[in-house]
Formats: C-alpha cells, sequence, structure tokens
C-alpha cells in the first residue's frame, strides 16, 4: 500500500495582529498520495496559502502535525533535507533579477546540490527547453515577459528534482494570454506523474489535471471531491456561493 507523502493531521495556524488574532488554519487534515494532483480553492483569507507555506516549512504549524515525505516537520532538525524535496512556486516570480534565465536555475543547483558548474548549466538548459523556452537562456527577468519568467521560476524548482510541487497561485499576476503557456507546463508535470498541490482558479486546469479538488473558507476544509463533481454538483451551500461567482 502506498503512504501519503503529505499528512496533515488536526493543523492549528494562528497569526497575531494588533486587531486579534487570526486562526489561519483550524484543524486542518489533508494526506497527498504520490503522484496526486490535488488543486485548492477559495476566497481570499481562507488559508490556502498558509497550508502551502506550512508543508515547506516557511511558516511553523501551532497545533497538529505534518509530516512530508516521511519527514516530521516538528522539530525537524534538518528542514533543508524537507525543502529540497518540495518545490514551491509562488505567484510573485522571485528570481534574481541581476542573473539570466539559466543563471537562476543554475544557482540553487549550485548552492543546494553541490552540483558542478557544467552539470548544473546542462540541467538548466534541459529543463529551460521542457518549459518551452529554450531560446531565453541568456535572457534577464526584465527582458522576458510574465509568463516567461513564470516557466523560469518553474525550471528553477524542478532544477532540485523536488518528489513535490507546491503553486500558490501561479498565474494570478500574469496577463490572461500569458496563463495558458504557464497551466500547460503545469499539465505536462501532471502527466509525468508529479505530485503537486495548486492553489488555484483555473477551474479548467482543475478539471484537466486535478485527481482532487478541495474547498477551504475560513481556515477549514469544507469539502473536497473529484473536480467535475466539486465543481458542478457541490454538497455545501458555501461552496455553492463561491463558485457561483467564479464559475
Amino acid at each position: 500500500m502506498n503512504e501519503p507523502i503529505i499528512q496533515i493531521h488536526n493543523v492549528h495556524k494562528r497569526f497575531h495582529t494588533l486587531r486579534g488574532t487570526v486562526h489561519a488554519l483550524n484543524d486542518i487534515s489533508l494526506d497527498v498520495m504520490p503522484g496526486e494532483v490535488v488543486v485548492i480553492v477559495g476566497p481570499s483569507g481562507s488559508g490556502k496559502s498558509t497550508m502551502l507555506r506550512c508543508i515547506n516549512r516557511l511558516e511553523t504549524i501551532d497545533g497538529g502535525s505534518i509530516v512530508v515525505d516521511n519527514i516530521p516537520l516538528t522539530n525537524a532538525r534538518n528542514i533543508n533535507k524537507v525543502r529540497t524535496e518540495v518545490g514551491m512556486v509562488f505567484q510573485s516570480f522571485n528570481l534574481f533579477p541581476d542573473r539570466t534565465a539559466l543563471g537562476n536555475v543554475v544557482l540553487a543547483q549550485r548552492v543546494v546540490r553541490k552540483r558542478r558548474r557544467s552539470d548544473a548549466a546542462t540541467k538548466a538548459q534541459n529543463l529551460l527547453a521542457k518549459v518551452g523556452i529554450p531560446e531565453k537562456a541568456d535572457a534577464y527577468p526584465a527582458q522576458l515577459s510574465g509568463g516567461q519568467q513564470q516557466r523560469v521560476a518553474i525550471a528553477r524548482a524542478l532544477a532540485m528534482d523536488p518528489k513535490i510541487m507546491l503553486f500558490d497561485e501561479p498565474t494570478s499576476a500574469l496577463d490572461p494570454e500569458m496563463i495558458k503557456e504557464v497551466l500547460d507546463v503545469m499539465l505536462d508535470l501532471a502527466k509525468e506523474g508529479m505530485t503537486m498541490v495548486v492553489v488555484s482558479h483555473e477551474m479548467g486546469f482543475a478539471r484537466a489535471a486535478a485527481d482532487r479538488a478541495v474547498f477551504m473558507d475560513e481556515g477549514r476544509i469544507v469539502e473536497e471531491d473529484i473536480p467535475d463533481v466539486l465543481f458542478s454538483n457541490p454538497s455545501h451551500d458555501r461552496t455553492k456561493l463561491f463558485l457561483s461567482k467564479i464559475l
């Protein structure tokens, strides 16, 4: 029997602000199997991005447990070991502006994976080809469109040979005509069997690529199902209300 590669059990996360305490994650439980694609939808402030950030310990949790690839994140001694197995792509591209597309993909390989420069450069070239922009290897971020920058960011994450990819609204900062080129790369990854957790409102991608869709609201998982069922025939009134506004 396969075990979940991500196990989130009864997780709580609170943020303390001047206005009081925000219960960002309220008793969240979710298992993700190897090779599964899970798309998370929900209104702004529902805890979607916070959950992703907890999976690779960019945020610590206040209760419950998260286990990633058999490594418990609570009190994990070598958190970098987890992060090398978990690639993350943000809505802002976070590329180094003074490095070329190739240089951005090479850097983490050299620093974290300790690869030789020639090996890292070869892998970077192959990954830029994989995401459809081999001709942009020598271009700097400022010379690239938003869609091209996001594809460099995906290539950079893939260069670490992660077992899991997390995507936090990867197309929300893009012009409409650039969204498809990024979603096509993600769809290819899903077809190749990459384990993916994706925060997105791109319902076409969810229907085409996701094994499961999860709806969150106010820090809780309200319901989950296969995408066609969740989007076409949700059982919870809150899900129905949300989907009526975006579909």
